[in-house]
């Protein structure tokens, strides 16, 4: 395997969703602390591009949708393992392909195999991330609590004034997205108005975000709470990103949402079913101000449900805590 220069061009391939690839970025920032001349390629899809952009850390984006080739690089680590990108770097002579020993094509892909399992790991998904760099003989062990630092998330856009002038910078602005286009447990819509119920409308202004579809499916939430600003359909995940980063807090299941406003530094509010893999000490938001909420319990009865009644009983007034807090 080849020795690396200096300034040796990486690429980090993750294809999957966005909360996925907000909790990968954090290697590029650990990439540049120990190797500031380096050039990180960030290979994704078309609709984690903005996502990416975020981090100072990454100099170049390549959307997998838009082609198949990869750019020249001295090495690559699939994070996401995928079949068709393996075989492109191979094919693109790519000195150093880092990929895992749990996937077969990876073993006449790759020419450097981590040992590592995502699927009963107690480690954290950011955590599993860094490990693939230990063919770079660097710490990869990183606390939890520091890999926040590494986000990079300076490149937000400054949010347009129609978008502004609905930000009340008298109350706290807080961003409720209760549905996951079926990424994750949810909490219920009926969890979610009894929160918006406990919150004070002098002290706060309450935003539902989510898809258009999402909208539609919580019509009845919105129609009860006229208080409330119906965001859904509305914001492009451009304009989405700017707002989460001028309100004050937002309350998500595991999703795409919640981890981007937990690398933006924002009060950030998750809300998990305690089941293996989907628990908190996997996917919990990392940042400055994040927060979870679970139920001291294992979950197991609802395994094979979407409807589960161990995140639904997640009392509304521990969230009204934790925003208050």
């Amino acid at each position: 395997m080849q020795k690396l220069p200096l300034n040796f061009t990486i690429i980090i391939s993750r294809t999957d969703s966005i909360g996925d690839v907000v909790l990968t970025l954090p290697m590029a920032g650990y990439l540049k602390k120990h190797f500031p001349q380096c050039r990180i390629i960030f290979v994704g899809r078309n609709y984690t591009r903005d996502v990416v952009a975020l981090s100072e850390h990454v100099d170049d984006f390549i959307s997998w949708d838009e082609t198949h080739t990869l750019p020249k690089a001295h090495a690559i680590v699939h994070v996401f393992p995928q079949k068709q990108i393996a075989q492109a770097a191979k094919k693109s002579k790519i000195g150093v392909r880092v990929g895992t020993t749990n996937r077969l094509f990876h073993w006449w892909t790759c020419n450097k195999l981590i040992r590592l399992s995502r699927k009963n790991s107690d480690l954290h998904e950011a955590k599993l991330n860094l490990k693939l760099l230990e063919f770079l003989d660097i710490p990869t062990d990183v606390k939890l609590e520091e890999i926040k630092d590494y986000y990079g998330f300076s490149k937000a856009q400054t949010l347009s004034e129609e978008w502004m002038k609905l930000i009340d910078k008298t109350k706290t602005n807080v961003i409720l997205h209760p549905k996951s286009k079926g990424s994750a447990r949810e909490w219920g819509l009926d969890n979610f108005s009894e929160l918006i119920s406990s919150l004070p409308e002098n002290d706060f202004k309450i935003f539902i975000t989510g898809t258009k579809d999402e909208g539609e499916q919580a019509k009845l939430l919105l129609v009860k709470h006229k208080n409330v600003t119906d965001l859904t359909g509305k914001l492009s995940l451009k304009q989405f990103i700017s707002f989460i980063n001028n309100a004050d807090a937002l309350v998500a299941a595991s999703t795409g949402p919640l981890h981007i406003a937990s690398a933006l530094g924002k009060k950030a509010i998750g809300l998990f079913a305690p089941m293996r893999p989907i628990h908190p000490g996997r996917w919990m938001p990392l940042g400055k101000d994040a927060h979870f909420a679970v139920l001291d319990k294992e979950c197991s009865d609802c395994r094979k449900s979407k409807d589960c009644h161990c995140i639904r009983e997640i009392k509304s007034k521990q969230i009204v805590d934790l925003l208050n807090g």
